[in-house]
């Protein structure tokens, strides 16, 4: 991934709505867009929305049941962002940017 595709992960997840989808998400494997509902005061339409910006980002999968659209975590795209963070080391960072050379 590139610098770009994480920031549109980050904008996707800068919303309390969408990180309330992914905990669900996490918790339950595999929604349907009912079932994400049911646990928010919004409408359709706007869950629609907070799921065109999980998906358009990568963070989520969509996919067709009958009549109903199941969601599920991209587990790709997590292990990315997940290893994106592994591969800083904050602690070392930290540490020879807090020396002044000035």
């Amino acid at each position: 991934m590139d610098y770009k595709q994480y920031a549109n992960i980050f904008k996707a997840l800068s919303d309390e709505t969408r990180l309330k989808i992914i905990e669900m998400l996490i918790k339950s494997g595999e929604l349907c867009a009912c079932e994400l509902l049911e646990n928010f005061k919004i409408t359709q339409p706007t869950l629609s929305y907070h799921i065109k910006m999980l998906s358009d980002c990568g963070v989520v999968k969509a996919r067709r049941d009958g009549a109903w659209m199941r969601y599920t975590l991209n587990i790709e795209t997590i292990k990315s962002l997940s290893a994106y963070f592994n591969a800083i080391d904050i602690e070392e960072n930290i540490s020879k940017n807090n020396k002044c050379d000035c």
